[in-house]
């Protein structure tokens, strides 16, 4: 189980990330100001950036990081918010993801979330490179294929006898 003292407590029974091996499994995280207890203020944007904030913090407690992520799931409740919410994501994720590599995403769009005023909840998948193998994130598809290319090699899914 993992505390994040950074992160506002969940207000239901459950754990902010668990670790399991090379795996860091966060839950869904929220705009709240862990300062104030506060929702942040300024709609999805807003809530966008803190909710990142939050993922970064339960990540660092259970010693992984944003960069190794592998897998986000959004959730959001207004599909007009969606395009404010990919805006408030081209301008947050280069500082977490400085390599320009995003993990997949998934994007949901609900009728409601733990607590109506909530705009956008994200949970995310990670490695954790403290598990003592140096766990890295997967290269995405796209680079490993370049790579290929470049080599001269062709990229194949399965073996050849």
């Amino acid at each position: 189980m993992v505390h994040a003292p950074k992160v506002p407590p969940a207000r239901v029974p459950l754990s902010q990330a668990i670790k399991v091996g090379d795996w860091v499994f966060a839950s869904g995280q929220l705009g709240l100001d862990v300062r104030t207890g506060k929702l942040a203020e300024g709609g999805i944007a807003a809530e966008t950036r803190q909710v990142c904030e939050n993922l970064k913090a339960v990540l660092e407690a259970a010693g992984s990081a944003m960069n190794r992520i592998v897998r986000l799931q959004t959730f959001l409740t207004h599909a007009a918010d969606i395009e404010g919410f990919m805006r408030a994501r081209r301008e947050a994720f280069p500082r977490y993801f400085p390599d320009g590599v995003y993990p997949p995403n998934t994007l949901l769009v609900v009728s409601r979330l733990v607590q109506p005023e909530l705009l956008v909840e994200i949970e995310a998948m990670a490695v954790n490179p403290a598990a003592g193998d140096g766990a890295k994130r997967p290269a995405p598809v796209r680079k490993a294929a370049k790579r290929a290319r470049r080599s001269g090699r062709r990229q194949t899914s399965r073996k050849r006898g």
